[in-house]
């Protein structure tokens, strides 16, 4: 695999989400997981590695490879269930997720250093609704250590449609960072435009105001009684 220029590096974004990540020693030295500040890195379309040839198995014992979703954008996380910063963030995961599919995006999550029962029961009671491969030593985000490795519990990587690392994202992420580092490749690529994307937190929104509506209605053909006056 070919290893990163300065150039490519140079290329950071001033995009952080909360400060936090988990510091991991999962073998040699070079394997060693750093605590991540939410910073992000891009990669212009020259200057992008390919992802390794790796997969694994799912909590549901399905297969799947990196190379399963050429032809999509991919949002690769890695997560503990353990890890605080990965349970803050999964709100934004799960809104991104649900706001993107539309638009050629998938979502594959990583789980390492983690006992799977835990980790499944994660997965059912925050409702997560893109699989997730079960990796407990780790060894998919060491299989990245000669290109763009995930260094970080949480990280992201944000990989291309031609399997290559567009975006890393070394830390919890966020709502505006994710969205920011995934439309331009949704342009890019020619999935569509995404600010006709259905927006989650509107939709959310805009539930108590029908619900609110829908008991003053009640109330007002709810029959009348002396107190009421």
């Amino acid at each position: 695999m070919p290893l990163l220029s300065a150039a490519v590096l140079a290329t950071v974004l001033a995009l952080t989400g909360c400060a936090g990540g988990t510091e991991i020693q999962t073998g040699g030295e070079e394997d060693r997981f750093i605590s991540g500040d939410g910073s992000a890195t891009v990669f212009e379309a020259g200057d992008r590695v390919p992802v390794p040839e790796v997969g694994g198995t799912t909590f549901e014992g399905d297969e799947l490879a990196l190379a399963d979703y050429e032809g999509r954008i991919l949002v690769l996380n890695v997560w503990a269930s353990w890890c605080g910063p990965c349970r803050a963030e999964q709100p934004v995961l799960d809104e991104v997720f649900a706001e993107y599919g539309g638009l050629g995006v998938d979502f594959l999550g990583v789980n390492i250093k983690d006992n799977e029962t835990a980790a499944l029961a994660y997965t059912e009671n925050k409702g997560v609704e893109y699989p997730s491969l079960y990796d407990q030593p780790g060894e998919i985000p060491q299989a990245f250590r000669e290109t763009v490795p995930p260094r970080a519990i949480p990280s992201t990587l944000v990989i291309s449609p031609e399997g290559e690392i567009a975006a890393r994202v070394i830390g919890p992420t966020t709502y505006g960072q994710l969205t920011g580092l995934l439309d331009p490749l949704v342009v890019e690529y020619g999935f569509g435009d995404p600010e006709d994307r259905p927006r989650v937190s509107e939709q959310e929104s805009a539930e108590p105001e029908d619900t609110e509506e829908a008991d003053d209605a009640d109330a007002s053909d709810a029959p009348r009684t002396e107190a009421d006056g």
